[in-house]
């Protein structure tokens, strides 16, 4: 027997009306579905949830960012006001081990007016709660809403979570990935029978030769032509950190999550976290488009080296009981090794900002080589 949820039954309601669904659309009602979404209805983290995000690992995380938002401040001459925005901000555990950090520069601290973007009312009261406290703080349902004015940019696995589009390579062309409904009533992977016209054209070089049944994913530009297009009007920068790759390629890395383990994206829609890895090539073609400028990527590892996260972690353990201090070192490595379990390598770091920031701290030349990979 097929196991059914609430939201599966509502696919399978549109496919046997409209026809096979494509990829994206399958994914966004997956997670932002009005009533069944795994994003509009939970807190997925932590180790009771689904999975663990990096400011959740450490406190070293956010202190860190906090810095690094400061070094932008200080980049953009220290403006009055300073916009503090953060994309899909979790229990907000990210912005408020930031704000403890920026504590120590009352100019900046007193110029802050935090704005945190999230749909989810279940993590909207997690972040109040964690942010109980913190003066000038606004929520808003997207970034369209937040004030003008100059502004530093926050987005951790944000754009995973994107939903993305799949295409499939056969003898004809490329065809448009769907999911349909199989013999058997479950969910299944199929394509649109007519391949999609002129796509060939648009296809990054490493893709045109891949062999026939390979998968190209992408994401639309608009997200990040937005972010870019405020940081280069209004002044300041964004970061973004996610898992990923550097260049653009053909792979399939559709996945789902649950309960830290990987699950099957067509079972239990709506009950589990579906990602699928960020084309970081792509993010900084679409901010170069728009006339921002761009920095890195860098790997996370070497980013947090570069703003001293082993130094943090020294001084925290010299100050922590035996018990704390192998908390701290695990952490550490977690958050800076490769290797299984780490996260150092798997995720990147890239920056956008106003082109006359020609630098930024740990992305840029003055803290290492631009563009770098790993």
């Amino acid at each position: 027997m097929i196991d059914s949820s609430p939201l599966q039954e509502e696919i399978q309601r549109l496919i046997k009306s409209a026809g096979p669904m494509p990829v994206w659309r399958y994914m966004q009602l997956c997670l932002t579905h009005p009533l069944y979404g795994y994003y509009v209805s939970r807190d997925p983290l932590g180790r009771e949830g689904d999975f663990t995000t990096a400011p959740e690992v450490s406190q070293m995380f956010g202190e860190l960012i906090g810095l690094w938002a400061a070094s932008v401040w200080r980049a953009m001459g220290s403006p009055p006001v300073l916009h503090l925005i953060e994309l899909g901000p979790g229990r907000g555990t990210m912005m408020a081990d930031a704000l403890r950090a920026l504590r120590v520069l009352p100019p900046l601290y007193q110029a802050l007016h935090v704005h945190l973007v999230e749909i989810n009312p279940v993590l909207r009261d997690k972040q109040r709660a964690t942010l109980a406290g913190i003066r000038k703080v606004d929520w808003h349902d997207s970034l369209d809403s937040v004030p003008t004015g100059p502004s530093v940019i926050l987005a951790n696995e944000y754009f995973d979570v994107l939903p993305v589009h799949q295409a499939v390579r056969h003898s004809d062309g490329w065809h448009e990935r769907t999911v349909e409904i199989e013999a058997d009533g479950g969910l299944g992977f199929g394509a649109a029978p007519e391949p999609m016209p002129h796509f060939e054209v648009l296809l990054p070089p490493l893709v045109r030769a891949a062999p026939m049944g390979a998968v190209f994913e992408w994401r639309p530009d608009a997200e990040m032509m937005k972010i870019a297009s405020r940081v280069r009007d209004e002044g300041g920068a964004a970061l973004v950190i996610d898992y990923g790759h550097l260049r653009s390629d053909a792979g399939d890395t559709l996945q789902a999550i649950a309960r830290h383990s990987f699950a099957d994206p067509l079972r239990n829609p709506g009950e589990t976290d579906i990602t699928s890895h960020v084309d970081f090539q792509a993010l900084g073609r679409a901010a170069e488009d728009v006339g921002a400028r761009v920095h890195g990527p860098v790997s996370q590892g070497e980013f947090l080296k570069r703003l001293g996260i082993e130094t943090r972690a020294q001084t925290l353990i010299a100050k922590a009981s035996p018990e704390v201090a192998d908390d701290v070192t695990g952490a550490l490595k977690r958050l800076i090794y490769s290797g299984r379990g780490g996260m150092g390598s798997m995720f990147k770091v890239i920056g956008i900002s106003d082109p006359n920031l020609e630098t930024l701290v740990a992305l840029s030349d003055d803290t290492g080589t631009e563009n770098e990979a790993s």
